[in-house]
């Protein structure tokens, strides 16, 4: 018997950003990485109680912190088709460079920048 247990499109685990400024990071997402909004269910007073958006095959979780679930930065890893221009836009978008691309003892080439609410958001392709 097959039982539906989760969104058709999502994986099995994803990740839940709890952050000052919400809707900030959203916007971040969407000019550096394209990012697509899925859901969004908001408080009264208007922040975001939660909501999604998809990153390629990823679907991202985000809300605004306070009260019991206060907001901390996280570091992300994102593999991207083209490190340099994701870099470049990032930092467009008000992204804060933690590390310009390069690649050092491995096969990606990586870049990291941090998102108004402070989350590092490491970038990477794979280029050997």
């Amino acid at each position: 018997m097959s039982r539906v247990y989760k969104p058709e499109g999502y994986a099995s685990v994803s990740v839940y950003v709890m952050a000052n400024g919400a809707q900030r990071v959203i916007d971040f997402l969407k000019k550096t990485f394209d990012a697509k909004d899925l859901r969004r269910y908001d408080n009264p007073d208007g922040t975001i109680m939660h909501a999604e958006v998809r990153i390629d095959d990823t679907v991202v979780m985000i809300s605004d912190g306070g009260g019991n679930f206060p907001a901390f930065p996280v570091w992300l890893h994102v593999y991207v088709p083209d490190v340099d221009a994701t870099y470049q836009r990032a930092l467009a978008a008000g992204g804060i460079s933690v590390q310009e691309p390069q690649q050092k003892g491995d096969p990606d080439r990586r870049g990291g920048v941090k998102d108004p609410a402070g989350n590092t958001w490491w970038i990477s392709t794979q280029v050997g």
